[in-house]
């Protein structure tokens, strides 16, 4: 088995994989004053929960959008491990054809989700990233990154809206009960919600519109379940897209 990291902006999610079976994972905050110490110890408490040896993990990768912290927990695996871990970045084998202006810049969590989609799904694509930002790529029919959209988050919208309008207090992010609301919660819960399946839908519309394809939409990230289920298109949910596309380029480079 593996050790998947995928370091994102606001949770860093550690995956124990045999295969593309996830057979455990967890999440921890990211927080930039960690030192690699500090993530040692956290990984090895996980093992342990997870009632594994590290003599049972052949090799760990990781995926970082965090440059801050990749190299504590790059050191944090290679003590647990006595290995060195691969990482998502330049010289690394992916497989995948990344048509952009400048592809280095492609971010890894990108990367790991085409990867995957183009192992375990038909092309053409779309995959929708939903977490600190929503990230959406597009996959041609000959399995090549063409670009896609970048976007502010669900929640870093929500919190931004809070933090900047003095009259609307902070709320917690669940399902609206009804679309045009009548007080202000309900207004903004409606907004948030609403407003992003509408984005969506009106970014998938317009990717089939400018291709002419009929398109695959998988959705992947934390929040993408509380809007995909409103939208008007057929949005295939995969909770482990990031883990299993670092499986798949673990494999193609050992």
């Amino acid at each position: 088995m593996i050790l998947a990291v995928d370091i994102g902006n606001t949770n860093i999610v550690v995956g124990l994989l045999d295969k593309t079976n996830i057979i455990n994972s967890a999440r921890l905050a990211t927080d930039k004053k960690k030192t690699d110490m500090d993530f040692l110890i956290q990984l090895k408490l996980m093992l342990s929960v997870f009632k594994v040896k590290d003599t049972e993990i052949e090799g760990s990768i990781l995926s970082s959008v965090v440059p801050e912290l990749t190299n504590q927990i790059l050191n944090a695996l290679k003590l647990l491990l006595n290995k060195k871990p691969l990482v998502i970045g330049p010289g690394i084998k992916t497989g995948l054809n990344i048509k952009i202006d400048n592809p280095q810049t492609l971010g890894s969590d990108r990367v790991c989700d085409a990867v995957c989609v183009i192992e375990e799904y038909k092309v053409p694509a779309i995959i929708i990233d939903m977490g600190t930002a929503t990230t959406i790529s597009v996959i041609d029919k000959n399995k090549n990154h063409i670009g896609g959209m970048i976007i502010p988050g669900i929640k870093t919208s929500l919190d931004s809206l809070s933090t900047n309008a003095s009259q609307l207090p902070y709320i917690s992010l669940d399902d609206p009960k009804v679309l045009i609301g009548k007080n202000t919660i309900d207004c903004m819960k409606s907004g948030i919600v609403y407003g992003n399946v509408a984005l969506v839908d009106g970014l998938i519309d317009r990717i089939k519109e400018e291709l002419g394809n009929d398109y695959v939409v998988i959705a992947t990230g934390g929040l993408s379940k509380l809007i995909i289920k409103h939208s008007k298109h057929n949005i295939i949910y995969d909770e482990n897209l990031l883990l299993k596309g670092l499986y798949y380029i673990y494999k193609k480079n050992i």
